[in-house]
């Protein structure tokens, strides 16, 4: 034990500015990852390289979405193709506690990727709908919504029902003509849509280009012929 009238602190204690000052940068680093509590707009030279992506339609929701800016875009640096690219709108430190443990969830994030053939029953719990004359899954709770549109999937994931089906009447693309104002383009593959499929949905998958969902049910069932 140190004596009263010694100034000088033990090691441990030395060492708790240090390791106080170390556990508040891991904090801070971890919640930059998710957002910042003041995010700031998205810099003008990450946007501009959303805006000139070369590889397909980037979807967005404008420029701010239900009063939150852009705080960030991905571009074609670090483009996977599995992943996609994506638009964050807002900051998702609101609704984490100082230490972080929640989930890191946006107002709103827009992904587009390239559609590969999935079945959506790993989804969980969903109901199909038509959104801007296309098909479109509705999953998560509400919070994500995937609409199919040309050669693309764009995701829509956010913190509210209410957000998620505001976004997909904002849908526009950052990077090509377009607008949010009439529908979208009909998708040139047949989506693995699970549950009801009724209705004008029905109708609209029966009549895409190429008529992709007859082809695919031919070619399943010669596939089942094969097998039997």
């Amino acid at each position: 034990m140190t004596a009263m009238g010694t100034l000088r602190p033990s090691a441990p204690a030395r060492a708790r500015p240090a390791l106080a000052a170390l556990l508040l940068t891991v904090i801070l680093a971890g919640l930059a990852g998710c957002g910042t509590s003041q995010p700031g707009p998205v810099a003008a030279v990450e946007l501009a390289e959303a805006q000139t992506f070369p590889y397909f339609p980037v979807y967005w929701a404008g420029p701010r979405f239900a009063g939150y800016p852009i705080t960030a875009a991905d571009g074609l640096r670090g483009y996977i193709e599995k992943v996609g690219d994506s638009v964050y709108y807002g900051d998702c430190v609101k609704s984490k506690g100082i230490l972080g443990g929640g989930s890191c969830e946006l107002p709103l994030q827009v992904t587009t990727v390239i559609y590969h053939l999935h079945l959506n029953g790993p989804l969980g719990p969903q109901y199909n709908m038509l959104v801007r004359g296309v098909p479109a899954t509705v999953y998560d709770e509400g919070h994500s919504i995937e609409i199919y549109t040309g050669r693309t999937a764009i995701d829509i994931f956010s913190d509210t029902f209410a957000h998620a089906i505001a976004a997909t009447h904002l849908l526009t693309p950052i990077n090509a003509p377009g607008s949010a104002s009439g529908p979208l383009p009909l998708p040139v593959f047949c989506p693995g849509l699970a549950g009801a499929v009724t209705g004008r949905l029905a109708e609209v998958m029966s009549r895409l280009p190429g008529h992709a969902c007859q082809r695919d049910a031919e070619r399943l069932a010669f596939a089942k012929q094969l097998k039997s």
